[in-house]
């Protein structure tokens, strides 16, 4: 969700900032003031395409910074009573957050059209932005591109609304159609082993036959290349460990050269009692070059030369190296080259036993696969019904008179089958009772778009992924009683969501816990500024878009829609 939005440059705003409630923000303001400003931005950051018509005139350069948040609280259901109180109170708060910082995201756009992206003041792309932010804001207008008209959407709608029964039977499905995606894969290549060449499956062949030959085994050259060092250099190893240990404990060697060094000390050590501490170190010298020379004889006698041994480990290695040079550079990548010349020649060898052996467990892959699609159909199409009525039971409260929305769930052949599912899932919209239900997207007008969008969230509530929802013109041709029903479902969305709404419903307005006035400045160079407004500036807001003009009937009027949404 969004924490805070810096705009610069966008259209006519010049510079403003927008702090949004956790729950329900509202943003108001006369007719032509800019409102469309503000959303350009969020199509920026949410990572929609850019165009050098954004940047205000005369600016070298358009910026919108903002900083989201995963919502901790999103994720979780709560009870009714809990999503009250929070409407009342908690989500007029700054936003709570699973991670604490946040990120921060930019994007600037150049007035020649050229667009950057920094996330936490790392440089991004547009895709990564639209992964980071788009994916979990949802910008509900009556021309934008939303979630609602893309069919391939409402299937996890559908998903999401009934996840409890639907998510284990989902998780089923998809093992099963992996296990058979990979028998049809290995009888595929069974097949195409049989079509290869006489060419290549001699070549196979030739690979066995030349590898197996010298017949090589795992860590054997590596223990080789360890191994011949010491048997090419063994008459130098023993002439030098024969001339340290003779230089050490022969005659006149070390040990006897010390023991008199001793003797010479300790005899002056009544004299000169540092002499006798001399006389000491040299007695712990000793032992460490008795050890040594011990070490070293013990070597000696452990080095054979064995002309013999050395002749046969160095053509081994030779003929491991020939190996290398042809299949290699390393001895894992020879093996690799033997198991694949193995597997096309077995392939060959038992071509119809395999291709057998291997259509029977695609069989018997693909009817597991048909059972655990035919529950996630009826599943689906069981849960359909319910989501429809839940979703008609919010559109009654939205003025769209008879309307209904119709989940339809329809079974594919296999082989449009997917690993989402064996069923294409399309909401349908239904203008009248008496009319058929047909795609929104051909059907219904930008602002029934816009209100069904608003049905199918508060029916979603917690299931939703999208964990903020901004709404333009919501409440276009909206009026009346069913202006006070708008308010209400958008209060009850409130508490599931972070919701913004662009509105000219004072009835909408008064249930926000922020409250934004958009305002455009006389002059030839008109600066769209946004405000927040409280306490008695949003009461004459209020007012003004009760009557048009601060009066006090107008005034009125607005503290008593105020009390009464804070009181609901």
């Amino acid at each position: 969700m969004i924490d805070e939005l810096h705009v610069r440059n966008v259209a006519l705003i010049e510079d403003a900032t927008l702090v949004p409630a956790r729950g329900l923000t509202v943003i108001t303001g006369e007719t032509g003031a800019g409102k469309t400003a503000l959303l350009s931005a969020l199509k920026l950051l949410v990572g929609e395409r850019a165009e050098a018509s954004m940047v205000r005139e005369g600016a070298e350069r358009a910026s919108v910074e903002g900083r989201v948040y995963a919502d901790a609280a999103g994720e979780q259901a709560v009870g009714e009573a809990d999503a009250a109180e929070a409407a009342r109170g908690a989500r007029a708060e700054a936003p709570r957050a699973a991670d604490a910082e946040g990120t921060v995201v930019a994007r600037t756009l150049s007035a020649d059209g050229r667009s950057r992206v920094h996330i936490d003041g790392a440089i991004g792309s547009v895709k990564q932005l639209a992964s980071l932010v788009g994916q979990t804001v949802d910008l509900c207008g009556q021309h934008e591109h939303q979630r609602l008209m893309k069919a391939s959407n409402h299937r996890a709608m559908l998903d999401a609304w009934q996840r409890k029964s639907l998510e284990p039977l989902l998780a089923d499905y998809r093992a099963k159609w992996e296990k058979a995606k990979a028998a049809a894969e290995k009888v595929e290549s069974i097949i195409a082993a049989g079509k290869l060449g006489s060419e290549t499956v001699e070549q196979a062949r030739y690979v066995c036959r030349r590898i197996d030959e010298v017949d090589p085994g795992e860590g054997e050259y590596e223990k080789l290349i360890a191994q011949l060092p010491l048997l090419e250099n063994a008459e130098a190893l023993l002439a030098a460990t024969g001339e340290a240990h003779q230089m050490l404990s022969g005659e006149a060697g070390a040990l006897d050269a010390i023991g008199q060094a001793v003797g010479a000390l300790d005899g002056m050590a009544k004299v000169d009692e540092r002499l006798g501490q001399a006389a000491a170190s040299l007695r712990e010298a000793t032992y460490i070059v008795e050890d040594v020379s011990r070490e070293v004889r013990a070597y000696a006698d452990g080095v054979e030369y064995d002309p013999s041994a050395l002749a046969h480990m160095q053509e081994r290695a030779s003929q491991l190296q020939a190996l290398m040079r042809t299949w290699g550079p390393t001895m894992q990548e020879v093996f690799e080259a033997r198991d694949q010349a193995r597997e096309t020649v077995s392939a060959l060898d038992d071509f119809e036993k395999n291709l057998e052996k291997a259509r029977k467990e695609w069989e018997a892959a693909e009817e597991d696969l048909a059972k655990a699609a035919r529950n996630l159909h009826d599943a689906r199409g069981a849960a359909a019904p319910s989501f429809a009525d839940a979703v008609v039971q919010q559109m009654g409260r939205l003025e769209l008179g008879s309307a209904r929305l119709v989940c339809s769930v329809e079974e594919l052949e296999r082989r449009q089958w997917t690993a989402n599912g064996p069923d294409a899932v399309e909401f349908l919209f239904q203008p009248g009772s008496a009319l058929q239900a047909r795609p929104l997207s051909k059907i219904a007008s930008g602002g029934e778009i816009s209100r069904v969008m608003l049905a199918v969230k508060v029916a979603l509530g917690h299931a939703d992924s999208v964990s903020t929802l901004v709404f333009d013109e919501v409440d276009a041709g909206v009026g009346g009683a069913t202006a006070r029903s708008l308010a209400a479902v958008l209060a009850d969305l409130a508490t599931t969501h972070q919701v913004m709404v662009v509105t000219h419903l004072p009835q909408v307005a008064v249930h926000a816990q922020a409250h934004y006035v958009v305002r455009k400045s006389a002059g030839e160079h008109p600066v769209t500024t946004l405000e927040q407004v409280k306490d008695e500036s949003r009461e004459r807001e209020i007012a003004r878009m009760l009557s048009g003009e601060e009066t006090q009937a107008s005034l009125a009027h607005a503290r008593e829609l105020l009390a009464e949404a804070e009181s609901a």
